[in-house]
C-alpha cells in the first residue's frame, strides 16, 4: 500500500486534518479504491448510510450574459436569435408546475443579462415568495449578487439583504469553477475574481444565508488548482460555517471554446468526489451532480464518500447544452431506486438537509414484508 494512503489513514484515524500535500499526493495516485474507502469510512462517521435528495426545479430564467466564458455552451450574447429570458409569468407558471409535482425547491440561476435592471430580479423574488410561500427560493450565484450590486450600484451587503427580505432562502455555489486565477485567466476572464467570489460568499453567510460550493474540473486546470480550490473553501469554511455541500463538476465539452481539454473520466470524478471528501472535513454533504456526471457514475459515488444524489431538477440547461448526455429530469421514485439499488437509506430532504421521509434500504423492506 502506498505511503500516502498510509499517512491519511492514520490522520484520519486521529481525528487530523490531511494536507495539501497529501491531497495532492492522493490526486497524483493510481489506488483509485484504497482512496474510495477511505472517503466511505469519513462519509460513514458524519452521515451513516444515509443519503440525501430533494424534489427540486430548475429554472434558467436567462441564457444571455454578458460574459463569454471559453468554458460556457449556454451563454448567449444580446441579440443571438437562440438567447431567451423569461417573462415573470412563464417564471411563475415553472413555479406551479413544481409546486404541483411535490417540489420543495426552486433553484433559479441565469446569465448576467445587459438590460434586465436590478429591480426584476426583486420582483422576482417577492412574487415568487408571495405566490408559493412553501417553496424555498435558492437562486444567484456569487457573481450574479456581484453583477446585482454594479447594476444597481449598491453595496453588496445591502444588495442580500434586499433580496433575503423579498424571499431569498440561500444561494447555489455556482462561479466559483477554479478559484486561482492562472487557471480563471484561460477559461473565463470576464469572471469576477477567485477572491471576489469568495468574498461575496463570505458576505452572504455573514447575512445567516447558507450556500453550496462548486469546482468545474476536467478542462485545462491541474491537481495543484484543485487542492487550492479546496483548501480555499476549506479555510472560509472555517470562518463562516456557511456551506452546505460541495459540488464537483465535470466538465463538459461540446459546443464550448476549450478545444483542448476534453473532460475528465470516470476514474477522476470518483477520484476527485472521494478525495473531496476526505481534504474538506468541514463540510457535512458532499453531492453528485448527476446532470454533469452521468446516472451511473453518480451512483457509484455513493461508495466513494457522497452522501447528496441532487434531485428532481427538471429542465436543467447549462450542462446539457454542454453535451450532457444525462436526462433532463429525474422522478423522485427512481431516484430512490437509484439509491437503494446502491445498498443505502434514501432521505427526501428540504434544502436545508431537514430529513422529510425516510425510504428504508432494500433489505429492510424486505424484512418488513416477511413480518
Amino acid at each position: 500500500m502506498s505511503t500516502v494512503i498510509e499517512r491519511v489513514r492514520a490522520a484520519l484515524a486521529a481525528g487530523e486534518r490531511i494536507s495539501d500535500a497529501d491531497a495532492l499526493a492522493l490526486f497524483e495516485s493510481d489506488d483509485l479504491l484504497a482512496i474510495g474507502a477511505l472517503a466511505a469510512q469519513v462519509n460513514r462517521r458524519k452521515n451513516g448510510e444515509r443519503v440525501f435528495f430533494n424534489v427540486n426545479r430548475h429554472i434558467n430564467y436567462t441564457n444571455i450574459c454578458v460574459n463569454q466564458c471559453r468554458f460556457c455552451a449556454f451563454a448567449r450574447e444580446a441579440g443571438d436569435p437562440t438567447g431567451y429570458a423569461y417573462h415573470l409569468d412563464q417564471i411563475l407558471c415553472k413555479a406551479a408546475e413544481a409546486q404541483a409535482a411535490g417540489a420543495t425547491e426552486l433553484h433559479l440561476v441565469g446569465g448576467l443579462h445587459p438590460e434586465l435592471p436590478f429591480e426584476f430580479y426583486l420582483r422576482m423574488m417577492a412574487t415568487l415568495k408571495a405566490n408559493f410561500p412553501q417553496l424555498s427560493i435558492k437562486a444567484f450565484t456569487a457573481v450574479e449578487i456581484d453583477y446585482f450590486a454594479r447594476l444597481a450600484d449598491l453595496p453588496v451587503e445591502q444588495v442580500i439583504r434586499e433580496l433575503k427580505r423579498l424571499g431569498l432562502d440561500s444561494t447555489p455555489g455556482g462561479g466559483a469553477e477554479i478559484l486561482g486565477e492562472t487557471v480563471r485567466r484561460q477559461i473565463c476572464p470576464e469572471k469576477i475574481s477567485g477572491e471576489r467570489w469568495l468574498e461575496v460568499t463570505e458576505k452572504l453567510h455573514q447575512a445567516g444565508l447558507k450556500s453550496n460550493a462548486t469546482m468545474l474540473f476536467g478542462h485545462v486546470e491541474g491537481y495543484a488548482d484543485r487542492v487550492d480550490h479546496l483548501a480555499r473553501l476549506r479555510a472560509l469554511q472555517d470562518r463562516t460555517g456557511g456551506f452546505q455541500a460541495f459540488i464537483p463538476l465535470a466538465f463538459q465539452p461540446d459546443n464550448t471554446r476549450i478545444p483542448e481539454a476534453r473532460g475528465p473520466g470516470g476514474i477522476d470524478c470518483l477520484k476527485t468526489l472521494a478525495i473531496s471528501r476526505i481534504y474538506l472535513d468541514n463540510f457535512d454533504h458532499i453531492k453528485a451532480y448527476w446532470i454533469m456526471l452521468g446516472l451511473k457514475v453518480a451512483q457509484v459515488a455513493l461508495a466513494f464518500g457522497v452522501n447528496d444524489l441532487d434531485g428532481t431538477v427538471v429542465e436543467e440547461k447549462i450542462g446539457h447544452d454542454a453535451g450532457a448526455d444525462s436526462p433532463q429530469a429525474l422522478s423522485k421514485d427512481e431516484i430512490i431506486r437509484q439509491i437503494q439499488a446502491a445498498g443505502k437509506i434514501a432521505v427526501e430532504r428540504d434544502t436545508h438537509y431537514q430529513p422529510l421521509r425516510v425510504y428504508p434500504a432494500p433489505a429492510e423492506n424486505a424484512d418488513a414484508q416477511t413480518d
